[in-house]
């Protein structure tokens, strides 16, 4: 007859290892043993089981596509235990851990980083990384994706920040609220050191290739090297400009001039690196001779007209038959009109004109006013 064997429990107990159970907010690493749309079941070192199910099963990477059974996977833990005995498991939290340790680890050491916004409003573009928020000020935009629009209307604004939404930033963290889920980011930061350098090799008069980056009523903005200047209205062409979205669009390529650096403000030049059309106006036009040309514009002191491509010439009021007080009650805007030159100034790019008959000019007579030399405004 068998002899019979008690065991005592207690001591049994006492003798087995402890189980540690992980405990919410833990990264563990297991096995997956079953992997379908609804839900992943792993292994976690032959003791425990976890479940991964519903939202917790997508995160930024999305993981779960990649997985198979018998992969390594690192969750994080969201409850020690449910009611059926498992493990619950994120991945999505996992990989937010994940980023965040990115996210701070770029902060810390004011590293650059790469992000997708998906989504944008009047005051900037928001990115969602894992349920973590970020968000670029317009103000801290690179010049080259800084919307610049006449009278910064935030329907253009927002126009041109949706066209941004999808496309790859290289940024640098400012302000890093983790309680929160929330950054602050800035392009301008991540390309400060680019833009110092290639500022510190700037020269007044080198020339550069940019790109157009935003066009205003008062000029066009070239972004070069991290950098960005202003070409002046004036400084577009040799000729009059009207308005200066007829010299380019957002995005081309322009070659430009650099006449100025203040601090970070740059001025540029379009037209100082074609031929100065002045330069041989004096061989062109000689005073008495005549020339058949167009009226271009009317102002309160006179007209101008079309000398050529580039340059422009006035008639003042003294110098049109009657000598009205406003041209346009004699004149119009494409009249053809057959006129005199008696003035020709290189220096100050001016040319003068007149309609009255040889010998009764006021300015060939030695009468020219005051009024008249206030009102030669540069119109080339």
């Amino acid at each position: 007859m068998s002899k019979a064997i008690f065991v005592d429990m207690d001591e049994l107990l006492q003798d087995s290892p402890v189980l540690n159970l992980p405990q919410p907010g833990d990264l563990v690493k297991g096995k997956v043993v079953s992997i379908d749309k609804s839900c992943i079941i792993v292994d976690l070192d032959g003791v425990l089981t976890g479940i991964i199910t519903g939202r917790e099963m997508k995160d930024a990477m999305n993981s779960a596509s990649e997985l198979n059974p018998g992969d390594e996977v690192v969750s994080c833990v969201l409850e020690a235990e449910n009611e059926d005995g498992l493990v619950v498991l994120s991945l999505r939290r996992a990989s937010q851990e994940k980023t965040w340790d990115r996210f701070l680890k770029a902060y810390e050491n004011d590293e650059a980083i790469k992000v997708k916004p998906k989504e944008a409003n009047k005051g900037g573009l928001l990115l969602n990384a894992d349920g973590i928020k970020g968000f670029i000020p317009v103000s801290q935009l690179a010049p080259l994706n800084y919307p610049r629009v006449n009278g910064a209307d935030s329907a253009k604004i927002l126009a041109r920040l949706n066209k941004l939404v999808g496309k790859d930033f290289l940024v640098k963290i400012l302000n890093i609220d983790k309680e929160n889920g929330k950054l602050i980011l800035s392009e301008r930061a991540a390309y400060k050191a680019e833009r110092e350098k290639a500022l510190t090799g700037l020269a007044i008069g080198s020339t550069v290739k940019g790109t157009i980056s935003g066009i205003v009523k008062f000029g066009i903005f070239v972004a070069f090297d991290g950098l960005e200047g202003l070409v002046h209205i004036s400084e577009i062409a040799w000729g009059h400009v009207t308005n200066p979205h007829d010299f380019g669009k957002r995005g081309d390529e322009v070659k430009v001039k650099i006449i100025g650096i203040d601090g970070d403000k740059i001025s540029l030049s379009m037209k100082q690196l074609t031929e100065d059309p002045w330069e041989a106006i004096e061989k062109t036009f000689k005073v008495g001779s005549t020339i058949k040309t167009k009226i271009t514009r009317l102002a309160q002191f006179g007209a101008f007209v079309k000398i050529n491509d580039d340059i422009n010439g006035l008639i003042h009021n003294t110098e049109i038959l009657g000598q009205p007080e406003d041209p346009a009650d004699v004149l119009k805007v494409g009249q053809e009109v057959e006129a005199r030159v008696i003035e020709v100034n290189k220096d100050e790019k001016r040319i003068g004109l007149t309609l009255m008959p040889e010998g009764e000019s006021p300015a060939e007579n030695g009468e020219s006013s005051e009024s008249q030399s206030e009102s030669q405004e540069v119109d080339s």
